[in-house]
């Protein structure tokens, strides 16, 4: 059996002595958050996206909020002290972030982002998101969550 290759975000966890348990399954860059969460069986409000926005200041921030809800970009602004914000283009993606669009994950970005996590993870005790590749998702507690990635709740979603 091949050793499963660490992700930046692994590693980040592991340095941190962080608990976590990762989840692979078959890279295919067109499944849904919710087909994802079906494969690992789990409810889909206990999976995560991870999406990065950038601001009318020209700040990026990076929002965390469930598969199967979509970000309000209004509230989003709103909890970012922002006029608007809008999405970046899949193509800056892993420059700014060192992820590619389906594998970007709230921990271990080359740069840290203001980060808000959906305020539904607080009714949750563990968390999925992507470890940082497609096909990969990494199962930690929220609480560890917020500790690593620097994260702050705020309702984002419509």
């Amino acid at each position: 059996m091949k050793k499963e290759e660490k992700t930046n975000v692994l590693r980040v966890l592991d340095g941190k002595k962080i608990a976590y348990e990762s989840h692979a399954y078959e890279p295919d860059a067109t499944l849904t958050g919710e087909q994802i969460a079906g494969i690992l069986k789990e409810d889909a409000a206990s999976v995560f996206k991870t999406l990065v926005t950038q601001g009318k200041t020209g700040q990026y921030y990076v929002f965390v909020v469930p598969v199967c809800a979509e970000l309000d970009l209004k509230k989003a602004a709103k909890a970012a002290g922002e006029k608007s914000i809008a999405m970046i283009k899949q193509k800056d993606l892993l420059p700014l972030t060192g992820y590619v669009h389906g594998g970007c994950s709230p921990i271990g970005m080359k740069k840290h982002f203001p980060t808000y996590l959906h305020e539904s993870a607080k009714e949750l005790s563990k968390i999925f998101v992507s470890a940082g590749r497609v096909g990969l998702q990494v199962e930690l507690a929220v609480t560890d969550l917020i500790q690593v990635a620097g994260c702050e709740l705020a309702d984002v979603v419509s």
